[in-house]
């Protein structure tokens, strides 16, 4: 009785997936984003948020915008302040344009009401529609790249080099090591298509380091010593007294187009990861509610970041996915020193599978066709390289219709995505004056 209310209600059963499925892949995504905690409350107390506020802001602003997301999308997705979008919060409104971090979050605000009215109008459909399917295929391959990057440096296999951008790790650290370890494991249960694979991995991979001597577990008895008071002080904490100024509405300009293409880009990808490319309306909506709801709890915006994959790849397809995690981001308020101890080494690998997995799509580009191999080639190398999914789609979606009008082609780009391509280049400059 309880799985046909359940099933009534999600369609679990209906779409070849279980409850156990669905718990395990919301946990698997928690762990996977966990990190978001400590990293984005790190960038946000950059800009001047208290450390403690902007830990609660990252907290619930991931539990509201997850639970929307669960309940209203029935959808794996999970919303959380992006990376690359919280340090162009930090680093460029603040740092830069000497903002302060409340007139950031106003920001953060009026650009999300500008997403909401995208996203619940005609124009979300017609941008989606614009944009060519080599561009689409493009953007996951460079998301799933970015994603194995990002696994190679919490492994700590790839560092900064000497005499180069990157180089190889230290092959005789213990740190890699046990990444490798950790790795090989983690293989053999994806591909032996083991139940729950990729938290078990994340469990041995934290067990292992710990064997190590590589997780710190002193800081298990430690409270975290964080209150409700702590997020009052961010709570409702926007200041619009610089929002008839030209630096305020340049800010403005440029966050909405971060928000709205790099989320156009990852939502597509998610749905289309997960059979439900249809849903794309409704996902992309939601998305845009959750910027809205960042601001007001004191954060930097919120994306569908790209390790939502993990839960997909796991096996979640409903809203119980996002729920479980956005549960589990709550519970953490009370077990934070526990999140905290699971080691990059035990995460890493699952990123780089997840992007590995991610890089199937490039079979979607048409390769005979060199016209849209060029801007499909600059979004898969730029994102990764430049370290930001925004410049690497800009690259993409200004190269497109030059590549075309130099051929001849430019029948073959649509009015919309000229304006896009503009608006691009336009922020560049605007970023850059």
């Amino acid at each position: 009785m309880f799985k046909e209310k359940i099933n009534n209600l999600t369609g679990v059963y209906d779409k070849g997936s279980t409850i156990k499925t669905e718990l395990l892949s919301g946990c698997v995504s928690f762990f996977t984003i966990v990190y978001i905690i400590a990293v984005n409350a790190t960038i946000l107390a950059d800009a001047g948020i208290p450390v403690k506020g902007a830990v609660w802001a990252t907290i619930i602003t991931s539990v509201v915008a997850g639970l929307l997301m669960g309940i209203f999308g029935n959808l794996p997705l999970i919303l959380v302040p992006g990376m690359g979008v919280n340090a162009m919060f930090t680093y460029t409104f603040v740092h830069s344009m000497g903002l302060t971090w409340q007139e950031a979050l106003a920001v953060g605000f009026v650009s999300g009401v500008l997403f909401v009215v995208i996203a619940f109008t005609k124009l979300a459909p017609v941008l989606a529609a614009s944009i060519p399917e080599s561009l689409k295929a493009a953007i996951n391959v460079g998301l799933g790249l970015f994603l194995a990057l990002i696994g190679l440096e919490k492994s700590q296999l790839i560092v900064k080099g000497e005499h180069a951008l990157v180089q190889l790790g230290d092959f005789t650290s213990i740190e890699v090591l046990v990444f490798l370890i950790t790795l090989v494991i983690t293989i053999i249960l994806f591909l032996r298509d083991v139940p729950a694979n990729f938290l078990i991995s994340i469990f041995i991979g934290t067990v292992i380091a710990w064997m190590f001597g590589l997780v710190d577990t002193s800081q298990i008895g430690q409270s975290s010593a964080i209150s409700i008071s702590d997020f009052h002080t961010v709570f409702f904490g926007m200041s619009f007294d610089r929002i008839t100024t030209t630096t305020f509405w340049i800010a403005v300009f440029s966050l909405t187009m971060v928000l709205v293409f790099e989320n156009i880009g990852l939502v597509s990808g998610q749905l289309k990861l997960s059979n439900q490319s249809e849903k794309f309306k409704t996902a992309f909506r939601i998305t845009s509610l959750g910027t809205i709801i960042s601001s007001i709890c004191g954060s930097s915006p919120t994306v569908s970041t790209v390790e939502t994959a993990a839960g997909i790849t796991t096996g979640g397809k409903t809203g119980i996915t996002s729920i479980t995690t956005s549960l589990l981001f709550l519970l953490s308020i009370f077990f934070i020193p526990f999140v905290t101890i699971i080691p990059g080494s035990a995460i890493a690998p699952i990123l780089i599978i997840i992007g590995g997995l991610m890089l199937q799509n490039v079979k979607n580009i048409n390769l005979q066709d060199l016209s849209e191999v060029i801007p499909a080639f600059l979004i898969i190398i730029m994102i990764p390289f430049s370290y930001s999914i925004a410049d690497g789609l800009a690259f993409g979606f200004i190269s497109y219709p030059i590549v075309k009008i130099a051929i001849g082609k430019s029948k073959q780009v649509s009015i919309p995505l000229y304006i896009i391509a503009g608006l691009f280049l336009m922020n560049f400059v605007l970023q850059n004056v």
